[in-house]
């Protein structure tokens, strides 16, 4: 027997790939039922799942609009996913999340360093463990993970190392646009290495107690990062908007 197509994850590739853009209108419900062989139903229960999240909206007599960016839910874990797996050519939000955890894990790191606790510590130093030994070998997998699994790991620690309930939720529900990030830099063998100093004087300056430190050392880390995804004059410009909040 053929499974029936997942239609709400086929509607999220139509419209996070861009096929479907603001302002356009999706198909009819009784076009997607004959498209996918589905109920009425389930395409209404699907839609409204994108409308309930602020992507889509119902016009009387017109049908179902794709809305602007801006109303979307884009921290909504889903949305992220959705971002994340099926708008990875959105340079866009690769550029603005990024931005985002330029002004937020600079204050995150020097959190940790101030409240982490022991098991915290441990958490942050396993993962960059994992980074390290990846790197050498061949597949970049160590213990059934991926350099780049580690690499998010590491930073969901160190929002975990916060102790704070709301930065802590927040690492979960950015975990895939971290990942996007992340999958998106393409590093040499000396920029590799360049990033794994700059994510040891991060977990040095959290074990020691060092929340200046921390915060210095993660900016560091970030312009790696921005270098890296081919951001370097956006990073500039965040980077002295973040250090003179900080001053």
């Amino acid at each position: 027997m053929t499974s029936k197509p997942d239609i709400t994850e086929m509607i999220a590739e139509n419209i996070f790939s861009g096929r479907y853009g603001t302002g356009s209108l999706l198909p009819r419900e009784i076009d997607l039922c004959e498209q996918y062989d589905l109920s009425r139903s389930t395409i209404r229960s699907a839609l409204q799942t994108f409308v309930t999240l602020g992507i889509l909206k119902k016009i009387s007599g017109t049908g179902t609009q794709v809305r602007n960016r801006s109303d979307w839910q884009l921290l909504d874990p889903k949305v992220i996913g959705w971002m994340a797996s099926y708008g990875k050519e959105d340079k866009r939000f690769i550029n603005e999340m990024f931005t985002f955890r330029v002004a937020v894990e600079p204050y995150v790191s020097s959190l940790a360093a101030l409240n982490a606790t022991a098991t915290n510590l441990l958490a942050i130093e396993d993962a960059f463990e994992g980074m390290i030994t990846s790197l050498g070998r061949e597949d970049m997998v160590w213990k059934g993970k991926s350099h780049n699994e580690y690499d998010v790991e590491f930073h969901e620690a160190i929002f975990e190392a916060t102790n704070n309930l709301i930065w802590s939720q927040l690492s979960h529900v950015l975990r895939p646009s971290i990942t996007l990030v992340v999958e998106e830099s393409n590093f040499s063998a000396n920029e590799l290495n360049d990033s794994m100093e700059r994510h040891r004087r991060v977990k040095e300056a959290i074990r020691l107690r060092q929340p200046d430190v921390a915060y210095m050392a993660a900016t560091a880390l970030l312009e790696r990062t921005g270098q890296d995804l081919g951001m370097s004059e956006d990073y500039t410009k965040t980077r002295l908007l973040n250090i003179a909040v900080k001053e």
